[in-house]
């Protein structure tokens, strides 16, 4: 007997070698507890992933355990209730915040996830994506109802007075008279949206495939490195778009004074006046200065130019595009379908296709050839309707990015490579792509409606991932995406109200900023605490493809029976 002991003792040695990779050189002894149906008793496993209908794990008893929410009695400890209250609370409050920015927040719901819900690395990334995608569904259905903050004024006067005069302006458009209409646009740039989302996963996709090489502590640490310089920019945008909001507000006040002093001298202070907008026209035509040629169409045009022109504006104003929506729907399904077939973060494909598989590399190159078509076909697009509109004195917006094909180069190759920096550090493309558009001169409030537009796609389809696979308990996955999903419908709809009102169009900006420097110090707190975990102990690269043993369950149910005797 004493033998056959032997015997298992050296079995259960050489089961641990096999669990504790042997390349992974700050590996801890740490094994988890499973209640096993299979062998009717407890195993041991490296991760309670693998531990079948008990999914997540107490770190203080070491076992693995079938959580629910807001439950202190069926799960280890009743501290999991006072987890799961101050979640949803912050959860709610962060989602309207981050919704309004346009960026998801999986910067901040991870590390939160790992350090007070007490979720493991995996299942938090889960739950964020299922967050985010309750957050940025809500932040869509306002978006999607919402008009750009400009507005093109077209008033048809008799040709001895010029014809029709054209101009942009912020406000909202009221009734169309006879004489005078209004065209708005949507606040979602859809042309843009569709462009740059395809782009910007294909760059993830190139990131995701980096970052299974990458050790934690150092891709967390370029995290936190590449999303503070990130943050620094973004501050520094803030700061220059406050500025000449400031200098805006006092050039209207000091007009509005003096056209209030009228009666007192009429010729001084039209000379005022006139100096007044001659230094407001140069500082829009430094601003603007692509644009601001655009604007001033006279009526030199042919009835045919005026045509068309009216015709782009009416296609432009339609608050619902169909064809461009059906373009989202369709990138969407493919990218789902896609994820499905080739498995990835964690989750083993639908097919049974591996890392090891030939498979896998082709689904691969399906996916770069997918996400890049669709985006070089919207890119030709946008340069073609943009020289259309040249062509007729289309009446561009202030901010608006005229499209060649020098301009939807460089704009592609800096997404892509936003998606390479998102895929890599494990963040959604909104917190790269955000500031991205920030920089390209696009309207803070286009340019967080757009972005959250495209996290609407890639947080969907993840969190679909996730929860099917199981890595997520229901009852979690269900209440975050309701919590997040109102929580965006009230706090956007706030935020959204104080910008129009007061005009500071920056304070989404300073949100954007604030948001990425609390996923750097996220990023840095989990670090440093995963470090100490492992007695500061750095891991090297890991292996890019690691295929799970089938018959693992089976030896540790042998094992654990072998002890039992």
């Amino acid at each position: 007997m004493k033998l056959f002991q032997l015997f298992a003792f050296v079995l259960v040695a050489l089961q641990l070698q096999s669990v504790l990779s042997a390349d992974d050189q700050c590996a801890t002894t740490n094994l988890y507890k499973c209640p096993s149906t299979t062998c009717n008793s407890t195993i041991l496993v490296k991760d309670c992933l693998e531990c079948d209908g008990f999914l997540s794990t107490d770190a203080i008893t070491e076992t693995c355990f079938d959580r629910k929410l807001l439950n202190g009695k069926d799960n280890p400890s009743e501290d999991y209730l006072w987890r799961d209250v101050a979640g949803l609370i912050l959860w709610f409050c962060a989602a309207g915040i981050a919704t309004a920015c346009g960026v998801g927040g999986g910067g901040i719901y991870v590390p939160v996830g790992i350090l007070l819900l007490n979720f493991m690395p995996k299942p938090s990334s889960g739950l964020s994506q299922a967050s985010i995608f309750g957050a940025s569904l809500g932040g869509l259905l306002l978006n999607i109802r919402d008009n750009h903050p400009f507005t093109v004024k077209c008033e048809y006067r008799p040709s001895e007075q010029g014809g029709t005069k054209i101009e942009s302006c912020e406000m909202d458009a009221p009734p169309d008279t006879d004489k005078v209409k209004y065209f708005s646009r949507p606040l979602i740039d859809f042309d843009m949206a569709l462009f740059l989302a395809p782009m910007e996963m294909a760059g993830a996709v190139l990131g995701v495939i980096v970052q299974k090489l990458l050790p934690n502590w150092l891709y967390l640490t370029l995290a936190a490195i590449i999303l503070g310089f990130t943050a620094y920019k973004t501050y520094k945008k803030f700061f220059d778009t406050r500025a000449k909001e400031t200098a805006k507000r006092e050039a209207a006040a000091a007009a509005a004074a003096a056209e209030s002093d009228a009666p007192e001298g009429p010729e001084d202070t039209n000379d005022v006046k006139s100096a007044g907008e001659t230094d407001q026209a140069d500082e829009e035509h430094h601003e603007e200065s692509e644009t601001v040629d655009e604007l001033a169409v006279g009526d030199s045009d042919g009835a045919e130019m005026e045509a068309t022109r009216e015709k782009l504006l009416l296609k432009d104003a339609r608050q619902l595009p169909g064809e461009k929506i059906i373009g989202l729907i369709v990138l969407w399904f493919g990218l789902i379908a896609l994820t499905f077939l080739k498995g990835g973060k964690g989750v083993d494909s639908v097919i049974g296709i591996t890392c090891a598989s030939p498979w896998y590399g082709v689904l691969i190159g399906i996916q770069f050839l997918w996400t890049m078509g669709i985006s070089c076909l919207f890119g030709w697009r946008l340069t073609k309707q943009t020289a259309e509109k040249k062509r007729v004195n289309y009446p561009f917006h202030p901010q608006d990015v005229l499209w060649d094909f020098e301009k939807t180069r460089f704009y592609a190759f800096f997404t892509f490579i936003a998606g390479i920096v998102a895929g890599l550090i494990g963040i959604g493309g909104g917190m790269v792509l955000g500031p991205l558009m920030l920089v390209m001169g696009i309207h803070p409030r286009v340019s967080s409606a757009t972005t959250a537009t495209m996290v609407v796609l890639t947080s969907s389809s993840v969190a679909v991932l996730f929860v099917t696979a199981g890595m997520v308990p229901w009852q979690y996955a269900v209440t975050f995406f309701s919590t997040c999903f109102f929580g965006a419908l009230i706090g956007k709809k706030y935020i959204d109200g104080y910008v129009k009102k007061s005009g500071k169009a920056s304070i989404l900006i300073f949100m954007l900023a604030t948001i990425i420097a609390f996923a750097t110090v996220g990023c840095i707190v989990t670090v440093l605490i995963r470090l100490s975990e492992s007695n500061w102990c750095l891991e090297g690269f890991k292996q890019f493809c690691i295929v799970k043993d089938e018959d693992s369950d089976e030896d540790m149910c042998m094992i654990n029976k072998a002890l039992r005797l």
